[in-house]
């Protein structure tokens, strides 16, 4: 594995708390979509459950959600709203899996997790490659659902399309 790689195995950040079934249209409502920009919807993000969450949201930030986020709908601007956003990972227990698969292939790191005694505030540190999440200040040591290194090499280069930019002849490994 590279040097590089690893180094981009590492994430930290505050945590920004969200409950269970949180779908896309919480973060990408329909009702923006056709006619206003990207920074106006962000703007609005997670508004419906956690009133001024986007507000107070810092770019860098970990989205620690409860079960099943982003179930709904295969909106890909639901990613592109989070990176927009700066979210640098998102970490809870499931996922939807058209939006799992939408954001690895958009860079965006969603990691599996038991997230019971995290909160709001809290200053984490994730290594995709061990795979662990930390919570120093309160000595949680959580195991992360394992990260294959092909899906850390996509988060790596941005996503799936500059992945394979740069690796046009890669294979998956038999």
């Amino acid at each position: 594995m590279s040097k590089d790689l690893m180094s981009k195995d590492r994430i930290r950040g505050r945590v920004y708390l969200l409950g269970n079934d949180v779908n896309t249209d919480l973060n990408c409502s329909g009702k923006y979509l056709p006619g206003k920009d990207e920074a106006f919807i962000a703007a609005q993000a997670f508004e419906a459950v956690s009133p001024g969450f986007a507000a107070r949201f810092v770019a860098g930030g970990v989205i620690v959600a409860g079960t099943h986020f982003g179930i709904n709908s295969s909106r890909e601007q639901a990613v592109h709203i989070l990176r927009r956003m700066g979210v640098s990972a998102i970490v809870a227990p499931s996922f939807g899996r058209q939006f799992f698969r939408n954001a690895i292939n958009n860079g965006l790191p969603v990691l599996e997790c038991d997230i019971a005694d995290l909160a709001d505030g809290d200053e984490i540190a994730i290594d995709l490659a061990t795979p662990v999440l930390q919570v120093q200040a309160k000595q949680i040591s959580r195991p992360l659902a394992a990260v294959p290194q092909a899906i850390r090499a996509i988060l790596q280069e941005g996503g799936l399309i500059p992945f394979l930019k740069k690796y046009p002849d890669w294979e998956v490994p038999a």
